[in-house]
């Protein structure tokens, strides 16, 4: 082998690359494991090995361990104590602890802490970093906030009473900022100001400051000098100082339409509404502000409180006269659909209220008649379009878009605007229309179950033919109940509750059948012709008006026999006849012609300055029946001051007991004698009481009466006659039964003789009456 070279495998023999192997590997192997890089004479030694020249194989040996550091730095003391014994001692007496600590780590255990990643690695997401950033940044806002407490806003109240300077309301504005962020619910962490609120007296004691005074400040140190024309709005935008107070003002805006959603309390929320109405100035300078402000006013006047509902109406009313341009049609439009919204289902609490939002929404609807035409042709074209669909698919889902509360106030609703409106040329060639769809839903279903529907249809159209002065034919749809209802019949029911007409839209099968339905239907009828005529009253073709009406009721009042339902309608027609008298009377005077129009308005209105019977009737019937309204209004019923008497049916043999302790002394029963059955068998009693069973089960079937004892005390009338049926039955059974004893007793003194006994047993003859029922009863 050449000494120096290195040998390709191909020229080495099997024994040579054999023992080449197992002298380089395990050497070079260790090497690798120990050192982790091969040394500078590695390749020269593996030659050696190659050429026969390295050394025997000498068994590998391992490379002392490092030691670990404790044991080092134990290593390094010990020398300590050798070379330096006074700094050893030294530190056994001041520092005992660092000479005596735990050796026990050592080099293998620190190579063997080796970090081993997870199989998985998760990444860490923004989301996470920025919850940690915004918590970070939580704990040092907290860290760096300003309790605010009493002294220091009696300080700020003194001081801009004194002279309110910017720097002063920027940080009443701050700490006012921070007050009402604790009405949020959160922890303010995104809130910048640098005050913390956390007393309730010291919100208290904030807030009452800054609505009550602080503007008031603010205002003399915008305008210095009061203004000549006080009722001249003039933006706070126009002073020199405005730039410097704008961003605290806006600030403060929107903290004050925060603090308004937040309040539950209707006495603080009305307060509030007084400071916001107040500062409208203020918010007319930022549209954006404005806007959220509107906003909430319109929730707070379709669902607050009724103070609430006054004072938002009140800065809706203003923000739109100033800004009627930008905010009018929007505003109109979503205060439009709050009360749609809000008139949903209607009952003798809710109707006031939405009886408010129909009033002021029409005063919001007349600031601007052009744009109140549009509005108007939109919405009442869509009532149209629901009222065509119910007509033509006739489908119960149609006829319900059309009969219920929301569609029948919409009806009332417009018939208001156009009132109020009226004389204009813009919404007059409106109430045609309306006028249409009006009769159009009386007419959908004409049934006696929604008559309560018709009502209200008949009362818009009397409200919209007397204040447009349009005739519209109303009549025949009030006339078409006489017709219809036959008030003869007697009444299947009977209860003690009256029906209120206002707050229903239909009636059940039940309530038709009940005598206090056709009492208040007659109530009703008289008022819808006493309402409607009062406005024709004072027209000069009165007479000829009420022609058919006066025909109408004459032939009612010969085919009625209830006297309570002849009464009124009897007291109409005297008036009726009495006004066609008097207009007749007055215009045979008269020396114009039919064609003159203007001759004939001018003496109609000095007809209605002088007054007619009719007119006069009406305002003294008016003062009786708002009162009476006010009563349902507010919940409470016609009869609620009436004590009615509570019947309970007593039992048959609690009765027979009771009778026999009565007549005890006047009928001694006698077993032992022989002549208790001779003239009238026992028979005849059992007859007696099967007769009183029948009466009294025949007259509970007749009224649907069951033995329920609350039924009884609400169906007064129908009780009072089943017990004067099983009375009477009562009375004939004792009697049978009575008789042969008192015959009994008589003979033994030498009474009266049989037949007198048997004509007094049968007694009068019964005559039987025909009812009516009324509400004296």
């Amino acid at each position: 082998m050449a000494g120096g070279g290195r040998r390709n495998l191909a020229e080495l023999s099997l024994d040579e690359f054999l023992a080449a192997g197992s002298e380089s590997e395990p050497d070079g192997a260790w090497e690798e494991e120990e050192e982790g890089e091969a040394r500078p004479g590695k390749r020269a030694a593996a030659e050696r090995r190659l050429n026969g020249k390295a050394r025997p194989a000498v068994e590998a040996r391992p490379a002392p361990r490092k030691k670990g550091k404790a044991s080092e730095h134990k290593d390094q003391l010990s020398r300590l104590k050798d070379r330096d014994p006074e700094f050893y001692k030294f530190l056994e007496e001041n520092d005992r602890a660092l000479l005596d600590f735990d050796a026990s780590d050592s080099s293998d255990e620190e190579e063997e802490r080796v970090h081993v990643p997870p199989d998985k690695l998760e990444v860490a997401s923004d989301e996470e970093d920025e919850d940690a950033e915004q918590q970070a940044k939580v704990k040092q806002k907290r860290a760096s906030f300003i309790p605010v407490s009493l002294k220091m806003v009696e300080e700020w109240k003194r001081a801009a009473e004194r002279n309110l300077t910017p720097k002063l309301f920027h940080a009443i504005t701050q700490a006012f900022k921070a007050a009402v962020a604790t009405t949020k619910g959160d922890d303010g962490g995104a809130d910048p100001s640098k005050f913390q609120v956390t007393d309730a007296a010291v919100f208290n004691a904030l807030v009452s400051f800054c609505i009550r005074d602080l503007f008031h400040y603010l205002q003399k140190l915008l305008f210095p000098k009061p203004p000549k024309n006080k009722h001249k709005l003039i933006l706070p935008s126009t002073s020199p100082l405005w730039s410097k107070l704008r961003l605290d003002v806006k600030v403060y805006l929107g903290c004050s339409i925060q603090l308004l959603s937040c309040l539950t309390e209707a006495s603080v929320g009305a307060a509030v509404l007084q400071h916001v109405n107040s500062i409208v100035p203020y918010f007319l300078s930022f549209p954006k502000q404005c806007r959220a402000l509107l906003k909430q006013a319109i929730n707070l006047w379709s669902t607050g409180e009724e103070t609430v509902r006054v004072l938002a109406f009140l800065v809706l009313n203003k923000i739109c006269r100033y800004k009627k341009e930008l905010y009018l049609s929007p505003l109109l439009k979503q205060m439009y659909i709050a009360f749609v919204k809000n008139s949903r289902f209607t009952s003798p609490n809710v109707l006031p209220m939405i009886n408010f939002m129909q009033r002021t929404l029409t005063e919001m609807y007349a600031l601007d008649t052009h744009t109140s035409y549009q509005h108007a042709f939109i919405y009442i074209r869509q009532l149209a379009i629901h009222l065509r669909s119910a007509m033509t698919i006739k489908k119960k889902e149609n006829f319900q878009s059309v009969y219920n509360w929301q569609y029948i106030h919409c009806l009332y609703f417009w018939c208001r605007v156009l009132s109020t409106i009226y004389p204009s040329e813009v919404m007059e060639p409106l109430i045609y229309p309306l006028t249409q769809v009006i009769i159009g839903c009386i007419k959908l279903v004409p049934t006696s179950r929604f008559y309560p529907l018709r009502m209200h249809c008949i009362r818009a159209l009397t409200l919209l033919s007397e204040n447009t002065r349009t005739f519209i034919p109303v009549l025949p749809f009030i006339l078409e109940v006489f017709q219809q209802v036959d008030f003869n019949k007697r009444p299947g029911r009977i209860s003690a509750k009256p029906i209120n007409f206002a707050v229903i839209l239909k009636l059940s099968n039940a309530n038709l059948q009940e005598k206090v339905y056709r009492d208040g239907l007659i109530d009703q009828l008289y008022d819808l012709m006493l309402e409607y005529l009062h406005c024709q009253a004072c027209s000069i073709g009165f007479p000829e008006l009420v022609l058919p009406t006066i025909i109408q009721l004459k032939s009612f009042l010969k085919e009625c026999k209830i006297a309570n339902y002849c009464k009124p309608i009897r007291q109409l027609l005297e008036k009726l006849q009495e006004n066609s008298a008097y207009i007749s009377s007055r215009r045979q005077k008269a020396a114009f012609g039919v064609a003159s129009r203007e001759a004939v308005e001018q003496w109609e209105k000095q007809i209605k300055e002088e007054g007619t019977p009719l007119t006069k009737y009406y305002t003294q019937w008016k003062k009786l029946r708002e009162k009476e309204i006010q009563l349902e209004i507010s919940g409470k019923e016609r009869l609620e001051d009436l004590n009615f008497p509570e019947i309970k049916r007593k039992k048959q043999n609690e009765s027979k007991e009771e009778d026999k302790k009565e007549f005890k002394d006047l009928f001694e029963l006698d077993s032992d004698s022989d002549e208790e059955n001779a003239g009238f068998p026992i028979k005849g009693k059992g007859k007696a009481k099967q007769a009183a069973d029948d009466s009294s089960e025949a007259s509970s079937e007749e009224y649907g009466e069951d033995d329920d004892e609350e039924e009884g005390r609400y169906e007064i009338e129908e009780d009072e006659e089943g017990l004067e049926d099983d009375s009477d039955s009562d009375e004939e059974g004792r009697e049978g039964a009575r008789v042969p004893q008192g015959s009994q007793q008589r003979s033994r003194t030498g009474g009266m003789s049989r037949a007198d006994l048997e004509l007094l047993a049968q007694g009068d003859e019964d005559v039987v009456e025909d009812l009516a029922f009324s509400d004296d009863d």
